[in-house]
């Protein structure tokens, strides 16, 4: 009878651990990344009364007799199953697609997790809402180097973007076959030098006298030696292409010569005068691109993610965190996208994969299980009572 008064003891406090669980499922079933728990069950030791016997020439084996003397709660595992997407539209929420963590410093700590609430601070850090750095790594000059260590992912708010000289230019369209002798086009184009000041190039095109024929020429304050193009019966160049005037070099491999259409035109330069920093932009790798006043785009940084053999045996540390365990493994930090590692989308959100469904029937079951458990409880304590009554 003593026997079964602690069995049901242990099951009260072990259907009490069962429904703590369950009600932190569901306190936190709006809760960004959370990821539900489920209590397993084990029985506890049990009290041999009977041992085994081998069968003998005249009579066969006995099984062993046992009574059971309660349950305990195994352990209580986590649920690491992918959370549905939650459409945010702010560019610095961010969702794991697949397996990884974020990887994040705070007080000198390292933790992991996979809710992507972040925000930029005063001092242009990535942090979590609970004030956690970010981990990554951060670009020299646009170069990324993943292999080195981790830091800070940082927006240089006041980084400028600097000037580059103008060294090629691209001149596309149509000259027409059928203009006159001695028709003159003129297209003008702004370069930059080394410290982003412009000045403006033209380009000077003339139809000569030969069919098909047009003279290309520079002036940047002094005229430079022209160049012919050559153009065969179907529009297709067949000579020139090429002029080079005050450094810059011209690319007229793109124009035509057909009848009428009079489209040319300088398409493009590679000079950029300084730029700003005024928006950026999140890459599925994870890599922070900044875009520039001048239209420059630059690597900014790369942010870290971080997978376990066996995530399993990680630590809640509150705050949708968790530290690294023993029974975890080491943190295998990589780039998002590569290995086992999914891909990052900006904009998004991981929700919480509580299934309310399947609480709240645990919730009934683990309500069961303690009602049963009272009920040995109280069925025992009547029959000490008979006991105790046998003496009048």
């Amino acid at each position: 009878m003593l026997r079964s008064l602690y069995s049901g003891i242990s099951g009260l406090r072990a259907h009490q651990t069962m429904l703590d669980v369950t009600g932190n499922n569901i306190a936190n079933v709006n809760t960004t990344a959370f990821k539900a728990s489920a209590t397993q069950f084990q029985d506890t030791l049990s009290q041999m009364t009977q041992g085994a016997g081998g069968p003998q020439a005249g009579a066969g084996g006995t099984n062993p007799a046992q009574v059971g003397l309660g349950v305990q709660v195994a352990g209580i595992t986590t649920n690491f199953a992918q959370g549905s997407a939650q459409s945010t539209g702010r560019s610095r929420d961010m969702m794991i697609s697949g397996d990884g963590y974020f990887v994040t410093q705070q007080a000198g700590e390292t933790l992991y997790t996979r809710a992507g609430a972040f925000d930029f601070d005063a001092q242009g850090r990535l942090v979590s809402p609970d004030g956690a750095f970010v981990q990554g790594w951060s670009a020299v000059n646009g170069v990324i180097n993943t292999g080195g260590a981790t830091g800070n992912i940082s927006l240089p708010l006041a980084a400028i973007s600097p000037a580059k000289a103008t060294t090629t230019a691209t001149v596309g369209g149509n000259l027409p076959s059928d203009a006159a002798a001695g028709t003159v086009l003129v297209r003008d184009v702004n370069v930059y030098d080394a410290s982003g000041k412009t000045s403006t190039i033209s380009l000077t095109l003339t139809r000569t006298a030969a069919a098909g024929e047009w003279t290309v020429s520079g002036d940047n304050g002094a005229t430079t030696t022209g160049t012919n193009l050559t153009f065969d019966a179907a529009g297709a160049l067949t000579g020139g292409g090429a002029q080079t005037v005050n450094g810059v070099a011209f690319d007229l491999s793109g124009v035509s010569g057909f009848a009428v259409l009079n489209t040319v035109s300088v398409t493009s330069q590679n000079g950029t005068d300084a730029g700003t920093l005024k928006s950026y932009t999140l890459g599925k790798d994870g890599t922070l691109v900044g875009l520039f006043s001048n239209g420059d785009q630059v690597a900014i940084g790369r942010i870290a993610l971080a997978t376990f053999v066996n995530p399993g045996g990680l630590e809640k540390a509150g705050g949708s965190s968790y530290r690294g365990t023993v029974n975890s493994g080491a943190a295998e930090v990589g780039e998002a996208g590569t290995g086992s590692l999914g891909a990052l989308s900006s904009g998004q959100l991981e929700m919480s994969n509580v299934d309310l469904s399947q609480e709240f029937t645990n919730l009934i079951v683990a309500q069961r299980g303690f009602q049963a458990n009272a009920r040995i409880i109280t069925t025992s304590d009547e029959v000490l009572q008979e006991l105790t009554n046998l003496k009048r």
